[in-house]
């Protein structure tokens, strides 16, 4: 019929059905041929079991250790078999917490990073602001005044670096790279403002560890966005704003309350240019990303709560800022 494709195909199925058929009487012959041999053994054991009672006694025995042999082997395969599956199963459950451990690795580097990028660059407009201010001091022949601006920003800037590559550093360094912040703030806007920090004698006698430059971005956006904007600071009058930091130790967490007298935050944000609020914006992502990390693992709701404070007649009186950080007590505990 001229159709060569499917008589190839034919043929490939003929031959491959003819293999299976010759196999198959292979198989059956060796059967027959294995049927026969066995009768004629049987009947060889028939004659020797007629001849010998011993014969027959020894074969039985022979026979019966051959049951025990495979019954401890099934035993021993079945143990094998259990191990087996209790390997595979800690071995995918160690890839698995592998793997998390990769994964949180990952998310501790990627914010490591991102804290890094953010003390390299310290805020430039901090920098340039402070310089300015250098400048000022110098331009109206206050050299004590400049010259005390250059201690402090030159001592803030060292610690910054020398504490930029670590993950972990002592409550009372960042607490003084505070202090040096907020006086180079105070110098800068001709004490505009004051500030109190307090902590309790239990936070003073505890080993506490804290990333570096945690609280620095929320007591700057006190400052710039809260009191800078003070009524009686617009008004030229000698009424400074006040900041207040309170830090206590409970259940095993840090406490960091926050509270400024400014304007409040609805009032701020009409205050607020874009590209300041930008940058502002920026730092406390990241300080809130830092502190979510920290916090990884451990109960007790939001880690920041941010609300206003009133006066008596309900009008906004400031800003609070609530921080629950739960600290390490040793470098080692962060790795």
């Amino acid at each position: 019929m001229g159709n060569n494709d499917s008589a190839y195909n034919y043929l490939l199925k003929f031959n491959t059905i003819k293999d299976s058929i010759q196999n198959k009487q292979l198989l059956l012959r060796l059967y027959d041929y294995q049927k026969v041999a066995e009768d004629d053994k049987k009947q060889v054991q028939i004659l020797l079991l007629d001849k010998d009672n011993k014969l027959k006694t020894s074969q039985l025995k022979q026979q019966s250790q051959q049951k025990n042999f495979l019954i401890l082997g099934l035993v021993g395969l079945f143990f094998i078999g259990f191990f087996v599956f209790r390997w595979l199963t800690l071995k995918r459950k160690n890839e698995k917490l592998k793997n998390e451990k990769i994964q949180t690795e990952f998310q501790q580097r990627t914010v490591e990073l991102e804290m890094q990028a953010l003390r390299a660059q310290m805020n430039p407009h901090f920098i340039f602001n402070c310089l300015n201010a250098i400048n000022r001091f110098i331009f109206i022949n206050e050299s004590k005044a400049a010259s005390d601006y250059l201690t402090r920003f030159s001592r803030l800037i060292r610690m910054v670096l020398l504490n930029s590559q670590k993950k972990l550093i002592a409550l009372e360094d960042e607490l003084e790279m505070l202090r040096l912040y907020l006086d180079m703030e105070r110098m800068r806007f001709k004490n505009a403002f004051d500030y109190h920090i307090t902590t309790t004698n239990a936070v003073e006698s505890m080993p506490i560890f804290v990333p570096p430059l945690l609280l620095q971005p929320f007591c700057e956006n006190a400052v710039w966005h809260g009191l800078m904007h003070l009524p009686d600071r617009q008004e030229g009058k000698d009424l400074p704003g006040h900041l207040n930091i309170e830090l206590y130790e409970e259940q095993n967490i840090l406490h960091c309350v926050i509270t400024d007298n400014g304007v409040g935050r609805e009032k701020a944000a009409t205050f607020k240019s874009k590209s300041a609020e930008k940058d502002k914006s920026l730092g406390l992502k990241i300080t809130k990303e830092r502190l979510s990390l920290l916090n990884q693992g451990t109960t007790g709701g939001t880690f920041y709560e941010i609300e206003d404070v009133t006066n008596e007649q309900g009008n906004a009186a400031g800003t609070r800022v609530k921080l629950q950080i739960h600290y390490k007590e040793s470098v080692e505990e962060f790795v």
